[in-house]
């Protein structure tokens, strides 16, 4: 039988009357709620993210999404040929260059479920817009490309959802696209995101020839009709197709099986599982990450997102379901308890939220807070757990892109928006009798590259000023500092996109033209060897001196803990007073800013203290933190001392033909060769490369291939630098130290 479903929202009265004439149809709404209503049962809601490598089609779906749900009357495309461009891209910036820079958020309803959902960026530039939204969301659409596969940040977004513990849909994406092969692209999900993965669909048809997807689940084949993709016909499966179909639902039973108790006891007992309990077995062992659902389709040719929406419902945790932690630091922070949030959606209980993402708005900062339990109205006071801040919710709004809906009030698992807040990004807020509690914050990366930045025009300083202060606190990778030595202002981000992106907002949003230096990688030093050290500070010029006696050793850190500092106090006794042990460490932590042996950031030690000395009368917070200071740079001395660079993993694709010359110039370029892959005519070679030596291989790639090459490059880990690497860079800074000394002899005569 033949089953043809519309939604209500969507096609306009006489295109349905039209429609109910030629076809038998049978239309469902599919959402009877009406949106932005207040859901009271925690059940009908999901918080969602969509993530992906670049150009895998992650924007282009969430305008679908939007488009089926009601929530757009037409649809557009991510680059803007109409001139409108897609809905969730509505930076200038983005339409322009048709990327994501920033995540947005915005809500759906369908089948009487809320859905709030944020796109996020596919760029390893913007990862930190990726880290804060999978910290606040429950569940995740993994989107792949059907050519593509699973690539470099594909890995990066997969590692950031185990960091939180995110369970996802796998929605093999671009079935339309030459070369679409969703078989290789499920073998790579198994194989190298280790994941127990199997398809809930199949494809009728790949490349031109895609006509919709046959459900295994449901055993029906389902296809997406004119107009623009929202009839869905149920059908029979194919002839052709059934005894595919019939193997592949049976690999994924045996998959659920081997995760899921009850399936495994009807698997075991030889009893063929109803429709309803393998939906069931598929949601419990998705929602524990031990099993990924693998739905497909095309969202630019309108196929296979409706059927990911009931995936989403489906199979996807509501807030309830997804433990939620919170710190209780009553007793101090050494004596931290950990409990569970009720996710119960009134006000019985207190009010805890987490402002996860910050950003400037018309009327002020706009802070974007996920509730995690009890409510928030207007005119109620919270606090910043933090600060200890108090704030009045003046104006609550619910976010679709760039567009706010006012709402009177929100519920635990909700996500909104506030406005005059001052807060940083990860804070925490509650109510007055809790500010004692605290949210776990997000990861957040160290930044690997750095420019000098400067305004075009010296008038323009003030509004340089103003927008390096608003980007910095928005986005908590991108960094600024003035640097004293060279007299210049250093920006430092994820990458050449990241900075190059913040000084083009500094021209649109603050009228600042800004010029960028040569790029500078991140450098970092450490220690191959435990250093010894007993330092005595002792200064005496009338009056009250200066006397500090401190005695430890300074250990490297394994290879995965490399860019830490880690300051541990080991002393027992009085001999150095505990109030003087924050001054020691800020002298550490001063000294270690600038390294010994090339001028930059020490890394990767834990320095330890077991014992010292103080003075009744002169010793002070000052002397202890001069003594800490002094020390470290006696340490500096130490031959132990060597340079750590960041190392990008990079993925080179480029015709078969010039595989030989892309091999050859990655050499050049001291690459590591980790993996290689050939796919019709195509090829790409995985490696991993020191930054250092990356810039300037947009260009070379393009001309290695006649243009038809690609790389793409994520940051990876730090690694000892290349012993030629490591002398240019001890060799600069002798200079750069000698000609400073020069400078200031000449001045003094």
């Amino acid at each position: 039988m033949l089953i043809f479903r519309q939604s209500k929202k969507l096609i306009d009265f006489t295109l349905r009357r039209k429609l109910i004439k030629i076809y038998p149809v049978q239309i469902t709404s599919y959402s009877n709620r009406k949106l932005g209503e207040v859901v009271a049962d925690v059940e009908n809601l999901r918080n969602i993210g969509i993530s992906a490598h670049i150009d895998s089609g992650k924007t282009t779906l969430t305008e679908r999404l939007l488009f089926y749900t009601g929530r757009l009357q037409e649809m557009h495309e991510v680059r803007g040929r109409d001139q409108v461009g897609a809905k969730m891209d509505f930076m200038e910036l983005e339409r322009q260059r048709g990327i994501t820079i920033q995540s947005a958020a915005t809500y759906i309803s369908w089948k009487d479920i809320n859905i709030n959902i944020i796109d996020t960026p596919g760029h390893v530039d913007f990862t930190v817009e990726v880290e804060r939204a999978l910290r606040v969301l429950d569940g995740a659409v993994l989107v792949l490309c059907a050519v593509g596969g699973v690539q470099s940040q594909t890995l990066t977004v997969n590692r950031q959802m185990k960091r939180y513990d995110v369970p996802c849909i796998a929605f093999i994406n671009k079935l339309d696209r030459m070369g679409s092969n969703p078989k290789r692209v499920l073998d790579q999900i198994k194989t190298k995101l280790k994941h127990n993965a199997a398809f809930l669909q199949l494809p009728i048809g790949l490349e031109g020839q895609h006509e919709g997807v046959v459900d295994l689940v449901s055993q029906k084949a389902v296809y997406f009709k004119e107009p623009l993709g929202f009839t869905i016909v149920e059908d029979e499966i194919p002839q052709n197709m059934r005894q595919e179909a019939a193997e592949k639902r049976q690999e994924m039973i045996e998959c659920v099986s081997n995760v899921d108790e009850q399936l495994g006891e009807l698997f075991l007992d030889e009893k063929v599982p109803t429709e309803a309990e393998l939906k069931a077995a598929i949601r419990r062992s998705c929602i524990t990450r031990s099993f990924t659902p693998v739905m497909l389709g095309t969202a630019l040719k309108n196929k296979g997102v409706q059927t990911l929406l009931d995936g989403v419902v489906d199979y996807l945790p509501n807030p309830s379901e997804v433990k939620n932690i919170c710190l209780d630091n009553r007793e101090g922070v050494s004596n931290t308890k950990k409990f569970e949030l009720s996710p119960v959606r009134d006000f019985s209980n207190p009010f805890v939220g987490l402002a996860f993402k910050l950003e400037a708005g018309k009327f002020g900062q706009l802070t974007y807070l996920r509730v995690y339990q009890g409510g928030l109205k207007k005119t109620d006071l919270i606090y910043n757990t933090r600060t200890g801040a108090k704030t009045k919710v003046s104006r609550l709004v619910r976010m679709n892109a760039d567009e706010m809906e006012d709402v009177g009030e929100v519920f635990a698992g909700d996500i909104a928006a506030l406005f005059g807040i001052d807060c940083a990004s990860g804070d925490t807020f509650s109510t007055k009798d809790n500010l004692h509690l605290s949210l776990e914050s997000m990861f957040i990366p160290e930044p690997v590259i750095a420019m000098s930045i400067r305004p075009e025009k010296q008038s323009d300083v003030e509004q340089f000023s103003k927008g390096i202060s608003r980007f910095t606190k928005e986005d908590p990778t991108y960094k600024v500092h003035y640097d004293s030595d060279n007299k210049e202002t250093i920006c430092s981000g994820m990458g050449e996109l990241h900075l190059d992106i913040y000084a083009q907002r500094l021209e649109r949003e603050f009228g600042t033209k800004c010029i960028l230096g040569k790029p500078k990688v991140s450098f970092r030093e450490s220690l191959t060897r435990v250093v010894e050290f007993e330092h005595i500070h002792k200064k005496q010029t009338g009056g009250q001196g200066q006397y500090g006696k401190i005695i430890g050793y300074i250990e490297p850190l394994d290879a995965e803990e490399n860019t830490k500092l880690i300051f541990q106090d080991n002393t027992v006794g009085n001999n150095i007073p505990k109030t003087y042990i924050p001054a020691i460490e800020k002298g550490f932590r001063k000294a270690c800013e600038k390294g010994g042996l090339t001028g930059q950031k020490v890394a990767g030690i834990r320095i330890v203290l077991t014992d010292g000395a103080h003075h009744p009368v002169d010793s002070s917070d000052l002397a202890f933190t001069n003594c800490g200071e002094y020390c470290m740079r006696d340490c500096f001395l130490d031959d132990g001392w060597i340079v750590l660079e960041p190392i990008m993993a990079v993925e080179v694709t480029a015709p078969a033909e010039f595989q030989g010359t892309v091999l050859n110039s990655l050499n050049k370029r001291h690459s590591v060769v980790t993996g290689t892959e050939i796919v019709d005519e195509y090829f790409s070679i995985f490696c991993e490369v020191p930054l250092n030596e990356m810039f300037g291989y947009s260009t070379e790639i393009r001309s290695l291939t006649q243009g038809k090459g690609e790389f793409t490059m994520e940051y990876s880990r730090y690694c000892p630098a290349l012993p030629e690497t490591q002398n240019v860079l001890i060799q600069a800074y002798n200079e750069e130290i000698s000609e400073k000394h020069s400078k200031k002899k000449k001045k003094k005569n």
